[in-house]
Formats: C-alpha cells, structure tokens, sequence
C-alpha cells in the first residue's frame, strides 16, 4: 500500500511540473519608437507626424505551439504638424494611445522565435492643451486601423525572452475635429519595439 501511495505522489509531481513548464501565455512590456510618413491630401500639403518614444504592454494567449492571440496598448506623447492653405503650422500636441488585438504565428529554431502577426485596431489622439498645440478647438480622435507586424523573440530561460519587432498600422490620418486639417487620406503610423517578456 505504501509502495502505491509513493507511487501515486510520484505521478502527481510529474504531472505538476509538466504542466508548471508548460507555459500558455505572456506579457511584455516594450520601448516603441513612434513615426509615420507626411501625408497630403485636400487642403492639407502635407500632414507631419513629429517622431517620439513611448511604452507598449503587450499579453499572448497560446492557443497552440505556433498560434497566438494578442492584445495590446500602447502610449506616447508627439506633435502633428499640418500646412494648409488656410493655415501655416498649424499644430496639435497630443497623447496617442493604441487598443489592438492580432493573431500571431510564431516558430521555433532552438532559441530564436520569429513571429508575424495581423490584426485590428483603434488609435485614440487626444489633445494636449500646452504651448505646443496652435489650434483652439482641437478635438480628440479615435481612429480605427489595421494592425501588421513581424519580429523576432530571443529566450533567456523558460520564463524571460528578449522581444524586438517592426509594427505598423494603417489608418486614416487625425483631422482633431479640424475641417481644414482634413485630408481624406490613410497613412502608416509606425511603432517598432523591442522589450522583454515574461512566460506564465
């Protein structure tokens, strides 16, 4: 009897550090460069998004070896800088904010995890009411876009790994409530990243 109850705590342990080491899901936090391309359009010649660094929280659910769920936020603090023909240097100080969700596929070559993801997001733009916005009346903007990415991760260890990726969002360009800041136009706003994860 005392040999199978041994025998019992054995498989029981077994089965806890296998499933201990098996690890389904992770967050990171990463610093983001934040940068996009000059945008013309309408009245508007161009639109110049001004480059800064911010944070981005990421977490991953595994839903299988290679396939992950993701959801993101993201912050930094720029300008956006626009040339009309109504107004010159026209400018808005502004907190930018990022809510996304994506699909990722990752592999696997001992250490190195590259990785590629897809998905869908909002950009949220909020007036900053300091020196560096001109324009009285500047509203906030909440603009939805498609979210794309590629990276690599590094593992230290089971837990940790380094993770650096090129991530990119395509959506229409913030007018701030602004009809001359208007360009009917999309534009890439690009945030490459590279911080550490922790593995759950």
């Amino acid at each position: 009897m005392k040999k199978m109850m041994w025998l019992g705590v054995l498989l029981l342990s077994a089965a806890t550090v296998a499933n201990a080491q098996e690890s389904r899901q992770d967050a990171s936090v990463s610093v983001i460069g934040v940068t996009g391309f000059d945008t013309n359009g309408l009245l508007v010649h161009p639109m110049h998004q001004t480059a800064t660094l911010g944070v981005l929280g990421s977490y991953r659910y595994d839903l299988t070896p290679r396939s992950q769920l993701e959801l993101n936020y993201n912050f930094s603090q720029h300008s956006f800088k626009y040339n009309t023909v109504t107004v010159n240097n026209g400018e808005v100080h502004a907190k930018q904010q990022e809510l996304s969700g994506a699909y990722v596929y990752t592999r696997s070559y001992r250490n190195w995890n590259p990785f590629v993801e897809v998905g869908i997001g909002v950009n949220i733009y909020t007036p900053i009411l300091d020196t560096g916005t001109h324009q009285l009346g500047a509203k906030q903007n909440s603009n939805i876009g498609a979210l794309f990415g590629a990276g690599v991760a590094y593992e230290l260890s089971p837990s940790w790994d380094i993770r650096a990726e090129y991530r990119g969002m395509v959506l229409k360009t913030p007018d701030f409530g602004q009809s001359y800041f208007k360009t009917n136009k999309y534009f890439l706003s690009e945030t490459p990243s590279i911080g550490v994860a922790y593995h759950f």
